[in-house]
């Protein structure tokens, strides 16, 4: 299929008017300048737009210019711009802009790709971005998201966003050069994401060739009032998700039951608004020590019983289950030990897996039970990205999914594989190597149903375009 990118550019112009801009461009247009369109760039790399917005206010509040900015120390740039990613070196990139500034381009930023480069901090995706946007100088910034547009349109056929950029320089019409970013980046964001694009509802879904494209699974908004829709989150701090947009994204899931764990926080620690969360009776179940494990469960409907813990001190102190009993099931929500890196836990972990199973399915023998959580465990090699290479370590090992078989064997139902038999499905990623953007992740989150509630599966699934953790949500559909 031969895509007239033209026609596409233009659609798309109409089409994300009213979506979100991407940060940087709404600087550039804010501003005018280009010192702030510089950081503002450094700062945006690998984080979430609204949080690059809010620690751009709050720096150029301080240091709106590059003397205000060389007054500002390291340590008080990090306190600045937090929760950035990576916002250690960002901070040491930033606080080393003025004086390279100073001594090579009289404390001004610089208008071409070679003095750009020279800065700390700043790469050639970044360089583009600054001619583009700080000086209309016609420059074609390719981020993951030309990158993989571009190559799902078929438009061009590479490997790397720089072989993208070498690529759009020689074919795309140069008066696009400048607006491509902008348009993909929105599109990428709103609509055609990385992970289950929403390519039922797209206005190019009649021309797109989504060359390696993997659509969501579209779902009606719809649910009928005798199924609960069952939510399980790692948010690995709660505090932390709160801050990385945790209200926005309850509300866009809208769970009837939602399962926390490893918030980190005595309930007393939290913000109000998490502590009575509007809609919810909040349940808490925090570790001794504080910020660690601990999990919370939110139920719009109150719980006829609460237990907290397995009846072991061991785990119980680490604040790893909490359990609701509802008038038709149980609603058990676990945190499960980590083997760790040296597998000096495994053994821990395997008395926890036991007698939590005990414990679930002695619930079982009075009405359905779902037990949900991070279960630090991905059961099959289709469940990772990498099996062979993690084959040994913590989360893979023989002895953790022998004991997913015993469990699974025993009736317990894994609920996503049950409905979803396709490879490449995750719900966990190392913060590192862009392994998010990659997809290179693990399955170890769950929704678990005792074999007599097998018929009470309705539907079951990954929100993978969730952010606010290295872990997204699970949702289970249950009937009632």
């Amino acid at each position: 299929m031969s895509v007239e990118i033209e026609k596409f550019l233009k659609i798309l112009a109409v089409e994300v008017k009213d979506y979100q801009v991407p940060v940087v461009d709404l600087i550039a247009v804010q501003t005018k300048n280009p010192f702030k369109v510089l950081v503002a760039t450094i700062l945006s790399a690998r984080t979430r737009d609204e949080v690059t917005a809010k620690a751009s206010q709050r720096l150029f509040e301080q240091a709106g210019t590059v003397e205000a900015l060389a007054e500002l120390g390291e340590e008080a740039l990090r306190k600045l711009i937090y929760p950035v990613g990576f916002y250690k070196n960002k901070a040491k990139y930033i606080a080393a802009l003025p004086q390279k500034m100073a001594a090579d381009f009289d404390s001004k930023v610089p208008s071409t790709m070679e003095g750009l480069l020279t800065l700390p901090g700043v790469g050639r995706k970044t360089a583009n971005l600054v001619l583009a946007q700080a000086f209309g100088i016609p420059a074609i910034c390719v981020d993951t998201h030309v990158h993989r547009i571009m190559n799902i349109w078929g438009y061009v056929c590479t490997k790397t966003p720089e072989q993208t950029e070498m690529a759009l320089r020689k074919k795309l019409p140069e008066k696009y050069w400048i607006p491509v970013n902008s348009l993909l980046v929105a599109f990428g964001q709103g609509m055609c994401r990385p992970i289950g694009p929403h390519c039922d509802k797209c206005v190019l879904t009649d021309f797109c060739p989504r060359i390696g494209a993997k659509p969501r699974k579209h779902q009606s908004k719809q649910r009928s009032v005798d199924t609960h829709s069952l939510v399980s989150w790692n948010v690995n701090g709660l505090r932390a998700a709160f801050k990385k947009g945790f209200i926005e994204s309850l509300k866009a899931m809208a769970p009837d039951v939602l399962g926390l764990q490893e918030i980190k926080a005595m309930k007393e620690q939290l913000p109000e608004e998490l502590q009575n969360l509007a809609g919810y009776h909040g349940y808490f179940n925090s570790a001794i020590r504080k910020g660690y494990s601990g999990v919370a469960t939110y139920s719009r409907q109150k719980a006829e019983n609460v237990i907290r813990g397995i009846g072991d001190s061991r785990f119980d102190d680490e604040g790893r289950v909490l359990t609701l009993e509802f008038p038709t099931y149980y609603f058990i929500n676990c945190y499960f030990p980590n083997s760790k890196n040296d597998l000096s836990r495994l053994d821990f972990k395997h008395d926890f897996n036991v007698l939590l199973q005990t414990f679930a399915e002695d619930l079982a023998q009075k009405k359905s039970v779902v037990v949900c959580g991070d279960f630090n465990v991905a059961h099959k090699e289709i469940d990772l990205a990498n099996p062979r290479q993690n084959r040994k370590n913590a989360g893979f090992t023989p002895e953790e999914c022998a004991w997913m078989d015993s469990f699974t064997d025993a009736g317990w139902i894994d609920s996503f594989r049950m409905k979803n038999k396709e490879p490449d499905q995750y719900s966990w990623w190392s913060y590192r190597s862009r392994a998010r953007d990659r997809n290179i992740g693990w399955r170890i989150d769950y929704h678990c149903v005792d074999r007599n509630s097998r018929d009470k599966i309705v539907d079951a699934d990954i929100c993978q375009h969730i952010h606010g953790s290295d872990h997204c949500p699970v949702v289970l559909d249950f009937r009632l």
